[in-house]
């Protein structure tokens, strides 16, 4: 669960422009205005569209332009075509990748703070099949030969439990691992602070909220060992 919604809307105040959150034509131009008060003096009053200029500033002034524009870039790239372009696109984008791995699809990066693309760490031969998410709220690495199937989500980042009015309390991050060689199955979801041992298979659709040890196969919601491989 990702705080962002909380920053959305305490940056967006209808009273800040005009009438239901509509600039006036006096406030698309004008970040001052002039008035005369009782002694005939000039004085100068911000207007309160400067306010939400700041905002504005705050909320995208750290937005590395660049790095999103090569994902972006990249995601335009249909799926399994032209998947060494894609994947160079990425690497250029900050991404540390290995040799041999590639990309099959779009993928998504998202999480709170600056570098985020220079949290993620790809060993070498992996493959990362189309619309896998990276919450790079803090490291993601993956070991050489990790395989991820559609839509895998890899998430950092979660919540404490707050008080009975809001639960989803103080934010917290934490690193994901994969060792070698592992396999995630698609649409599978690993949890904040989890890592996975060389070897193992993590079957579609699982959600692992603990450690997975090397060469075993784990399933289900939550995740539970199956087997061993």
């Amino acid at each position: 669960m990702n705080s962002g919604f909380a920053a959305d809307a305490r940056w967006f105040d209808p009273g800040i422009a005009g009438h239901n959150g509509a600039m006036t034509s006096t406030e698309q131009y004008d970040i001052t205005v002039e008035t005369v008060g009782a002694d005939d003096e000039p004085t100068t009053t911000e207007s309160p569209f400067s306010g939400l200029i700041s905002r504005a500033r705050s909320e995208v002034g750290h937005i590395e332009w660049r790095g999103w524009a090569l994902v972006a870039l990249a995601n335009r790239i249909p799926a399994h075509n032209g998947v060494r372009v894609r994947t160079a696109l990425l690497r250029r984008a900050g991404m540390t990748v290995g040799g041999g791995t590639a990309f099959g699809g779009r993928v998504r990066v998202v999480g709170m703070g600056v570098g985020l693309r220079s949290r993620i760490t790809l060993g070498m031969n992996c493959w990362i099949n189309d619309g896998c998410t990276f919450d790079a709220s803090d490291d993601i690495t993956l070991g050489n030969g990790v395989a991820l199937g559609h839509e895998v989500m890899l998430l950092t980042s979660t919540h404490e439990i707050g008080p009975h009015f809001y639960r989803a309390g103080r934010s917290t991050n934490m690193p994901v691992e994969i060792g070698d060689g592992a396999w995630i199955g698609a649409r599978s979801v690993v949890l904040p602070g989890v890592t996975i041992g060389r070897g193992a298979v993590v079957a579609a659709g699982s959600v692992v909220n603990r450690p997975v040890a090397d060469n075993v196969l784990v399933a289900g919601v939550p995740a539970r060992v199956v087997r061993s491989l």
